[in-house]
């Protein structure tokens, strides 16, 4: 009976500090569930950083491609391979540099610093 009590409190101490959006089934329920799990203030910088996630996505792959092209790799795995590891690098610097734009450098920052630590298994603060 006891551990029953104290997975109800628990459970309810959670709903009172997280005030997850709840899913509506309209459009902005997944920009809601973002807004939530990114920790940012609005949809609307939810919105920056997607089209952010996209543009940088986009400018690696463009710029990784020039790149390979000048390289020119005579084998294809080598090319993919050295692909892979050129976009791994390019990512982040192309990620962080077109945020500056749209103003979510500092969101980046600490995204890409998080990913960082958990990549190199360090224990999240």
């Amino acid at each position: 009976m006891k551990s029953c009590c104290k997975e109800a409190g628990e459970q309810e101490d959670r709903t009172e500090v997280t005030e997850k959006p709840e899913n509506g089934g309209d459009k902005q329920g997944w920009l809601s569930k973002l807004k939530y799990k990114w920790q940012v203030k609005n949809i609307l910088q939810v919105v920056l950083i997607l089209c952010t996630f996209a543009l940088g996505g986009s400018a690696c792959s463009f710029i990784g491609k020039r790149l390979m092209n000048l390289i020119g790799p005579e084998h294809k795995a080598l090319w993919v391979v050295m692909y892979i590891v050129l976009v791994t690098i390019l990512w982040p610097v192309c990620v962080l540099i077109i945020s500056i734009p749209f103003g979510q450098f500092g969101f980046f920052r600490k995204y890409l610093r998080k990913l960082g630590r958990r990549i190199i298994g360090k224990k999240d603060l």
